[in-house]
């Protein structure tokens, strides 16, 4: 099977981290979100799994235009970027009127899910090139 040649392009990934900050802010600056899980911890999962999706697209966009070759680089820069848009993230909710922002262990959750976005998305990158070499 070949993949489509726009999911190779580096500008469609970072148009989507573009869209995913978005989507991010405009979240934060809901006063309140509805949960439709009801389990302690649901919303560190929540964090861990957008972050992932965002790191992912991140980390392709870096690899697949060339600007980050070595793995470790490609990892620590996105784990870097997740961690910084989760810092900023935590402090806009402290200024979204009926939402607290600043917690720890959201933020770390953020991170988290930077390190598994990063490591998906070279996995998704190793299938990439699979791809391409049997074309």
């Amino acid at each position: 099977m070949q993949l489509p040649r726009f999911l190779l392009a580096p500008a469609l990934w970072r148009i989507l981290v573009i869209v995913w900050a978005g989507v991010l802010w405009w979240l934060s600056s809901q006063s309140s979100l509805p949960q439709p899980a009801s389990f302690e911890g649901v919303d560190k999962l929540e964090h861990t799994a957008y972050f992932a999706a965002g790191g992912a697209c991140f980390l392709l966009g870096l690899r697949l235009a060339g600007l980050v070759k070595r793995t470790f680089d490609a990892v620590a820069v996105t784990v870097l970027f997740c961690a910084i848009v989760g810092g900023v993230d935590e402090w806009h909710q402290m200024h979204t009127p009926g939402r607290s922002g600043g917690d720890i262990a959201d933020w770390l959750a953020d991170s988290v899910g930077g390190i598994i976005g990063a490591f998906a998305a070279l996995a998704v990158q190793r299938w990439f090139g699979r791809d391409e070499a049997a074309a």
